[in-house]
């Protein structure tokens, strides 16, 4: 049986370096286990009535149809209680061999089970596998020592749910919406295929109100210039607006991309990478003291304080590990960008981890899993992840601060010193006045 491994909860550590970078994957299992469970079944019922759609009755009426649902019940597993509503299904038809009335029993949940605690287990891997025909089945039999009832046109038909989701996602407007903080990534899953393995372009998004929001995903590579660039246009064409902030790993080839669609968005280097790319320049023996200088930098209490302990740092490490200290000294305006924005709001714009938390779960299940079998349901899975962890991101803290750097406002050491409103006044008046 597969060990289920605790990640640190995404809104317990909230972007901090050395968080961990995970969310609780029973907690995204149960938040996204109605909606999964509900599309199986869905499936399964639909597999079941197209399988015998040419059987009909005297008058042409078909003797399989669609009748509502039955009563919503609670199906307890390993993660917690989770409500279903099974579909139900009128069956005329007369089975030749007792010479009863025959009745649809689904085999994904039957119509007696209550409890079933490998369903928290199940359900991840609907997201992993892709709902591949091939993978699938064996997967279910580990697991539930069955598989029945998921059929490869079953699994056909609720892969290709996802997947038109997914394409429907990211066709929709942007234009109603305003994203004045952006995190971006790539990741890679490393799943098998003929093809090369998958890199996806995350970019989640924090509204005027303070919300965190997927506004993209997209199959591309991780270094390329021209994948984040088209990714980019694409948003801007469907309505999206200049972010003030992005936040990303250095090594993206987005930087050049948002240059050139988004040439007014300012640049935050990730701590959470670029720590972890230090450190690998440097001995083992000198990594813990490292990391301790490190944290003094982006822990400071201002942008005067970082400066200082990145002097400190590099006098310390650069001449041994000239490298190592390069990395920081070459990267640090955009290291500390973050300094030039609400105090509040800092610990969520160091590093990219929203989006490292949420794909924990991804990284923790493709070591054990054989993972989906085509790029378009590598995305659609992904894109589930995410639409069933979403639910539970929080708002950033002090929202009611985002719209005022949206506005504009000027902020010093992280304190709000000049509203958008008395910046326009100043400007009008044609700044101090001094008069003899």
């Amino acid at each position: 049986m597969l060990k289920v491994v605790h990640e640190e909860n995404e809104a317990n550590h909230d972007d901090e370096p050395n968080a961990g970078g995970g969310s609780l994957l029973d907690e995204i299992v149960r938040d996204g286990a109605k909606q999964m469970l509900a599309a199986a079944l869905q499936a399964e019922v639909a597999a079941y009535i197209e399988a015998h759609a040419h059987e009909i009755d005297e008058d042409g009426h078909r003797l399989v149809v669609r009748n509502g649902h039955h009563q919503s019940r609670e199906v307890t597993t390993s993660s917690g209680a989770v409500p279903v509503t099974a579909p139900r299904v009128n069956d005329k038809r007369v089975d030749e061999t007792t010479g009863q009335r025959a009745r649809f029993s689904s085999k994904i949940l039957p119509a007696w089970a209550r409890k079933s605690p490998q369903v928290a287990e199940v359900l991840p891997l609907l997201y992993l596998h892709g709902m591949s025909s091939n993978d699938f089945a064996p997967a279910l039999e580990q697991f539930l020592g069955s598989a029945a009832g998921l059929s490869p046109a079953t699994i056909t038909r609720l892969t290709k749910d996802w997947q038109d989701q997914a394409r429907s996602f990211n066709k929709r407007s942007l234009a109603g919406t305003d994203y004045v903080y952006v995190w971006v990534d790539g990741i890679h899953l490393k799943v098998r295929l003929e093809q090369d393995k998958v890199c996806l372009l995350v970019m989640i998004g924090v509204r005027a109100d303070g919300t965190k929001e997927l506004i993209a995903l997209d199959d591309g590579h991780r270094e390329s210039t021209e994948s984040w660039a088209d990714l980019l246009r694409d948003c801007k064409r469907r309505g999206m607006h200049a972010p003030v902030l992005a936040v990303g790993d250095g090594a993206l080839g987005f930087w050049a991309a948002v240059r050139d669609v988004f040439p007014t968005t300012r640049e935050q280097r990730c701590w959470f990478h670029k720590i972890a790319n230090v450190l690998n320049c440097l001995p083992k023996s000198a990594q813990p003291g490292a990391k301790k200088a490190l944290a003094e930098i982006w822990q400071a209490e201002d942008r005067e304080h970082a400066e200082a302990a990145a002097k400190s740092f590099a006098a310390e490490y650069g001449v041994k590990w000239p490298k190592a200290a390069a990395k920081i000294t070459d990267d640090l305006d955009v290291l500390l960008e973050f300094y030039d924005y609400p105090a509040e709001h800092w610990i969520h714009l160091r590093t990219t981890n929203p989006i490292e938390s949420t794909f924990a779960t991804v990284r923790l299940r493709q070591r054990v899993t054989k993972g989906p079998g085509s790029r378009a349901a590598g995305i659609a899975m992904a894109f589930k992840l995410i639409e069933s962890a979403q639910a539970r991101w929080r708002a950033v803290n002090a929202p009611h601060l985002v719209a005022l750097v949206r506005a504009g406002a000027v902020f010093d050491k992280g304190e709000l010193v000049e509203r958008p409103d008395e910046q326009n006044q100043h400007e009008e008046s044609g700044g101090d006045q001094h008069v003899a």
